[in-house]
């Protein structure tokens, strides 16, 4: 009896010992690979590898930062504790010299063992980042409780297409707290972008301390209140609230070392000589009128720039002397941009020096303000990066362009053998709308879906094979005119900062957009870990029109696998029972159309809602004399007698289209002889986008005498409509659209032709 018992009691004692141990040691799932940005070369193989308390993790001396990086985050992430004993299981950083690319890596799992090979810190960085996405999303935020995790054998060899992969940061317009900086630090070196342009100075705040010039920050930092709304907004309207804020020098420093501890560069952007306003309030004598003048309240191009006289080249030289000491990188941004030349236009200093050196004018001048600042900080064992502006008037010696005005400037400076930066507005401006959504929150202006970004090629198909070496990549830019909060600026930047991850870093070749947002999907969980208020307009539906036999047609699209369109055409919500979309719906009444997105009868979008109605236009012939814009061609010529009217809020959606600072003559033909009552269209008024409505239209009937002028009422208004009555038989009505003409002084763009933006003709 003694001995069953002891057996008994042997066999509970193993039972409850196996039991514990098995709970402890449960087999997690592993993460499916779903690499962002997607590897130049992975195979996944059969098998895993258990990451547990038994685990050591060993680096090689030269990668002791970024296997203590490794460490940290994955025992801060979870209930894992690395063992310090000698075991066979390890993580491993291995420095091999024969990886020759600076940021190259092989990262390998399999059951026995992790190694990440690399021949500098930041390829076993980048080699890090992969295996973390490999890992749980809840090691994120902490949230994974379990001492061990399963990881999928792998094998990766990556490296990246372009060796500058940035992201830009407005912090002038608005200040945003150094644990938020941070935190847009983290979630860069998650996508394994290695620049951060911190843009520092502008005309609505100076951000960071200059020791010598104290006024900088008592005085520029600060402004006595903010426009309210969106500029194109009249009468312009201000908060009443002092706004500000600046970086100490020792906020700097540990952010640039934050930064580099995660393999990013930081390079700060000094403006010169415009977006200079908040200098001059603090130092009235560097401008060339030397009057008292406040920090700017509202946004746009100023006429007040740094004077080009020896106190603005000393004072800019020891700010500089400042702050090339925080930051330990190879480049200074010096702005370059926007500077108007009105005052130097009207200075005797500036015109003197005009003299003195044997320049030409004053575009010339500016060419002699970089050099000169070039040369100071080239002096520093720096290197300069200016925007595209500082090729006119000839390109200071040894400087880096960062083309932002399309990609023209980038092409003439590659051809001329100088490094260039790719950030268009077309794709890297993420200040721009993403979405056509109505309720989307206030942006500058434009429209630049992810699907667009994701598509950039940062190479001008114009430089040879050569020239092309000249590209060092591409930057997305964040500019906050319209951010208020750190949650606006996460909004607007992701995912697209996600997707130019992937444009700056993989193959061309191994790109596809599909793909791109089924991992997408995955890594929101991260995003969502990390608490991003990011955009998610993945199964966002598009709408195309299309004109056919003479009507107009929805086509819609969502690009997602495996979800329903549903749609209604009464103007009632969609549902789960709604009509489930198969074919191009055909507008032959007036409907209200709503749809949306559904995984089974889940809605999982926004709705969707356009609105058409039939008039006499309604799918005829249009030709014009001048094309619209490529940039704000709708949904081709067509869009403006499609029975659909373009947004109140955006002028860059697909109904309106835009011309650029000239006359227009559309000819619509309406087929057959036709009696009309009333003409009607409307013309955008943002003024503050350099958008002006015309100053005359004259509708006329070719084949007939009679014609209806219409002058334009000079206004604010950010909506001019035009309705002519009329009574006459016609086939043809053509509309000559005269451009305003000259912006004038003291607006936005001022001394320019502004744009044209036409709606919908309607015709009844």
């Amino acid at each position: 009896m003694r001995i069953f018992r002891l057996t008994t009691r042997f066999l509970l004692c193993t039972a409850v010992i196996l039991l514990y141990t098995s709970c402890f040691n449960k087999k997690t799932t592993p993460v499916k690979p779903e690499i962002i940005p997607i590897p130049l070369n992975q195979k996944v193989n059969d098998g895993t590898f258990t990451l547990d308390n038994n685990v050591a993790i060993k680096s090689d001396k030269a990668f002791s930062t970024v296997a203590n990086f490794a460490k940290a985050f994955i025992e801060n992430g979870s209930s894992i504790t690395f063992t310090t004993n000698d075991t066979s299981k390890k993580i491993s950083f291995i420095k091999d010299k024969t990886i020759k690319e600076e940021e190259a890596y092989a990262l390998s799992v399999n059951s026995d063992a992790i190694t990440i090979k690399a021949n500098s810190p930041r390829g076993a960085f980048y080699g890090f980042q992969s295996l973390r996405q490999l890992l749980p999303a809840s090691f994120e935020d902490a949230s994974y409780k379990e001492n061990s995790v399963t990881i999928q054998n792998i094998e990766i060899t990556d490296k990246p297409q372009f060796r500058y992969r940035g992201m830009h940061l407005d912090v002038g317009r608005h200040f945003f707290s150094v644990a938020f900086i941070k935190k847009y630090i983290d979630l860069m070196a998650m996508l394994k972008m290695n620049t951060f342009h911190w843009h520092l100075t502008e005309d609505q705040g100076w951000r960071i301390e200059i020791k010598k010039y104290p006024k900088l920050n008592e005085v520029a930092a600060f402004r006595k209140e903010t426009l309210i709304g969106h500029y194109s907004d009249q009468p312009h309207q201000f908060d009443g609230k002092k706004y500000g804020g600046y970086y100490t020098q020792e906020q700097v420093k540990d952010i640039v070392k934050y930064a580099s501890e995660r393999q990013i560069t930081v390079i700060p952007e000094i403006e010169m000589p415009g977006h200079s306003q908040a200098a001059l309030s603090a130092y009235p004598h560097l401008g060339c009128t030397e009057k008292p003048i406040d920090v700017a309240t509202k946004w746009g191009v100023f006429d007040d720039i740094y004077c080009t006289k020896e106190t603005t080249f000393k004072f800019l030289e020891a700010v500089l002397d400042e702050v090339m000491t925080l930051f330990p990188g190879k480049y200074i941004h010096i702005g370059g941009d926007e500077a108007p030349k009105t005052r130097w236009k009207a200075c005797k200093n500036c015109q003197q020096v005009i003299k003195r050196e044997g320049l030409k004018d004053e575009h010339e001048l500016q060419s002699y303000f970089i050099s000169r600042m070039e040369k100071y900080i080239n002096s520093k064992g720096k290197q300069i990066i200016g925007w595209d502006e500082i090729l006119e008037g000839g390109l200071a010696p040894n400087a880096t362009v960062m083309s932002w005005r399309g990609t023209n400037g980038a092409i003439v400076a590659a051809k001329q053998h100088h490094d260039v930066i790719l950030t268009p507005g077309s794709h890297c401006y993420f200040d721009h709308y993403q979405s056509t959504n109505e309720n989307e929150p206030v942006a500058i202006g434009g429209f630049l879906p992810l699907e667009k970004v994701y598509s950039f090629n940062p190479i001008p198909e114009e430089l040879t094979k050569e020239e092309a070496k000249y590209v060092l990549g591409a930057q997305g830019n964040v500019w906050t005119e319209y951010m208020k909060t750190a949650e606006h600026v996460e909004y607007m930047a992701f995912p697209r900062m996600v997707a130019l991850s992937e444009v700056v870093w993989s193959n061309p070749k191994d790109r596809n957009f599909s793909d791109f947002k089924n991992r997408l999907v995955s890594y929101f969980k991260r995003l969502d870990a990390k608490k991003v208020n990011y955009a998610n307009h993945l199964y966002e539906i598009k709408c195309k029109t299309t004109l056919k036999d003479g009507f107009t047609y929805f086509d819609l699209s969502e690009t997602t696998q495996g979800k329903t369109i549903r749609y209604t055409t009464d103007g009632s919500e969609p549902t789960g029972n709604s009509a489930i979309y198969s074919q191009p719906i055909k507008v032959d009444k007036n409907i209200i159309l709503k749809a949306a997105t559904f995984n089974d009868d889940k809605l999982i979008s926004s709705v969707l809602e356009k609105e058409a109605f039939m008039h006499l236009a309604s799918g005829k012939s249009i030709s014009f004399d001048v094309q619209p814009n490529k940039q704000y061609s709708g949904n081709g010529n067509t869009s403006i007698i499609n029975g659909i009217k373009g947004s109140d809020k955006r002028f860059g959606d697909d109904e309106w289209l835009g011309f650029a600072g000239t006359d227009v003559e559309i000819t619509i033909d309406l087929g057959k002889e036709i009696t009309i009552n009333s003409i009607q269209t409307r013309f955008n008024n943002s003024r503050g986008n350099w958008i002006y409505a015309p100053s005359q239209v004259i509708i006329s009937f070719p084949g007939s005498e009679e014609y209806l002028p219409a002058e334009i009422e000079d206004t604010e208004e950010k909506l001019v409509d035009l309705k002519l009555e009329t009574k006459i038989s016609t086939r043809y009505v053509k509309l000559k659209v005269v451009n305003y003409g000259i912006i004038p002084d003291g607006k936005a763009g001022a001394g320019n032709k502004p744009w044209t933006f036409i709606d919908e003709i309607i015709i009844e």
